[in-house]
């Protein structure tokens, strides 16, 4: 049932807020000067790259800057006219579900894992209403059915490593909303997830936001994301309010030279001129490649869960293939099978012309050199107590290389990248996340590989940082001739660096060939159904102006 909206009554309101370093003043500052506010019924997108301050913003809002770390020390922020920066914690914590909420940007780790996923947003109405628990629990089912979760009694009892990533995210949009608060802040909810799971999380937010009259602060960087979404736009960088207007005057009149960048970075879902000729020499070849998993209970039963089936895939020198789908749809497991990471259960899997997929670990160890894998989060996968230097020397030194020698290598590999120097001698914290990444593609280049697998590489940075990984990728594949197989749900970065792709479904490939085919006349219903689904396809970014969508007979279903 929609309620009565106020569209001119200001939810939120910042003025000229100032965010610092340290508990003393005179600490730098992080938040310099924003004003904005966000209206009853209205979405504000709140855009930049990483680092520009936009989640501290939303933290001070919500009254959770890291005591001893930030503090405000300027400018004043109102909460339906209540000033939030005069708040004691008590009243603060009242205000959190009640009056704003906050759906946060990983919500395996805002989770608690220990906890069944009912039973944390029941949490919320025992701290803040006098419900008894049947009532509780009616209104929990009733507003996780409103997020389109199904079969609710079961997710209720379910714990957080029990729901897909998406699940996860409508669990928290129900705590969030389950109070029907004025203000909800969204800091990057989509940004881990394919582009299916994106679209009905950010139709879900329309929905509820046009059913409670609720004021969404929603934070991105991805300018697709707000071309669907956005009534008006708040561009941020460096701690400053760079730009605001509306959604119309942003993407096709944009003043400011930084908004401008930021738009040109977007990908273009058109796919770019193929690499290198189709009749270069095979390097890598997956022949009816599966693989299957076996749960055991704790009764004794077991089951098995088919994460690939068949899976038949060709890569040439010098070019790159997509694999493309949803999370869940076994490009990653292919991935690691494909590496020998995990052990397929059937299949071949040749490289240079040599048959590894049933090698013993000790007969597989030389040709492991030859395709080497660039994972989704460097911070992860580099070891933070080891400097950068040796981090990119302890292949080539496993394999007979000398210390100097690898260092010297690790140097000309940095270099490669686009690192200065003394990059060598420093640690992975010191370094930004697209800088991070740059280490792992200089680590994974150190053995001299003729297969670079990249597994997610980009899909957890900023439009800019993305589009300058994508672009370094494709100078070392032209300098190098080296090929890439990359994994990835955004058919946007597919369209930009791929020469063909193949579409995978709940294990399956259910369409493969050149991409300039699969991106721009796919054969398939689900092929249509992901390109429909990426946000903001109705958009030529780069030159700020629509275009005319790409006609499909598959339209999206309803989350």
């Amino acid at each position: 049932m929609s309620v009565a909206i106020d569209a001119g009554a200001p939810a939120l309101e910042i003025d000229n807020l100032v965010v610092s370093l340290g508990s003393r003043p005179g600490g730098d500052r992080v938040i310099d000067g924003i004003s904005l506010s966000v209206r009853q019924g209205e979405t504000l997108c709140l855009v930049g790259e990483s680092g520009s301050g936009k989640s501290v913003s939303s933290l001070a809002v919500m009254g959770l800057l890291p005591k001893g770390a930030l503090r405000t020390s300027g400018g004043g922020i109102r909460l339906v006219g209540e000033d939030v920066l005069a708040a004691s914690d008590r009243r603060l914590r009242q205000l959190r579900a009640t009056t704003m909420a906050m759906i946060f940007q990983e919500p395996m780790t805002a989770l608690n894992p220990v906890v069944p996923v009912g039973r944390q947003i029941d949490e919320v109405l025992r701290v803040h209403t006098d419900l008894d628990s049947r009532a509780r629990k009616r209104r929990i089912l009733d507003m996780m059915a409103q997020v389109h979760l199904p079969e609710v009694e079961r997710i209720f009892s379910s714990y957080p490593h029990r729901l897909s990533g998406g699940q996860r995210q409508r669990i928290m949009i129900a705590m969030a909303l389950v109070l029907e608060p004025k203000l909800l802040i969204a800091d990057e909810p989509t940004t881990a997830l394919d582009v299916t799971t994106q679209k009905q999380i950010l139709t879900l937010i329309r929905e509820l936001q046009r059913d409670h009259g609720t004021a969404v602060l929603f934070i991105t960087h991805d300018m697709g994301v707000v071309a669907e979404i956005a009534d008006r736009v708040a561009v941020m960088r460096q701690g400053r309010l760079v730009e605001t207007g509306t959604l119309d005057d942003i993407l096709r009149r944009p003043t400011m030279e930084y908004t401008r960048k930021l738009l040109s970075a977007v990908p273009s879902l058109i796919p770019r001129p193929p690499r290198a000729d189709a009749t270069t020499p095979v390097v890598l070849e997956a022949n009816e490649l599966g693989k299957i998993y076996r749960e055991r209970s704790f009764f004794g039963g077991s089951r098995e869960v088919v994460a690939a089936r068949d899976v038949t895939l060709t890569l040439h020198q010098g070019r790159t293939l997509g694999i493309v789908g949803e999370s869940g749809s076994g490009k990653s497991t292919v991935a690691r099978c494909i590496v020998r990471l995990i052990d397929p259960t059937s299949g071949g899997i040749r490289l240079m012309g040599r048959e590894i997929s049933e090698l013993s670990r000790r007969l597989l160890q030389p040709h492991r050199k030859r395709i080497q894998i660039i994972f989704q989060d460097p911070y992860r996968s580099l070891n933070p107590r080891i400097s950068i230097g040796e981090t990119i020397a302890e292949g080539p030194i496993n394999y007979g290389m000398s210390h100097a020698d690898a260092l010297a290598k690790a140097r000309e590999l940095l270099e490669l990248v686009h690192l200065p120097a003394d990059a060598i001698s420093r640690h992975p914290h010191q370094f930004s996340g697209g800088q991070r990444q740059r280490i792992a593609i200089a680590r994974a280049l150190a053995l001299d590989p003729d297969v670079l697998v990249a597994d997610e590489a980009v899909s957890a940075l900023d439009v800019s940082v993305q589009a300058q990984v994508l672009d370094l990728l494709d100078e070392i594949q032209a300098r190098l001739g080296i090929a890439l197989l990359f994994i990835t749900h955004d058919l946007r970065v597919a369209a930009q660096i791929c020469d063909d792709v193949a579409v995978m479904q709940k294990g399956r490939v259910v369409e493969q060939g050149p991409a300039a085919q699969v991106l721009t006349n796919p054969q398939q219903a689900y092929t249509r159904q992901l390109l429909d689904a990426a946000p903001g396809r109705d958009w030529d970014f780069a030159n700020f102006r629509p275009i005319h969508p790409i006609s499909s007979e598959a339209p999206l279903t309803a989350p």
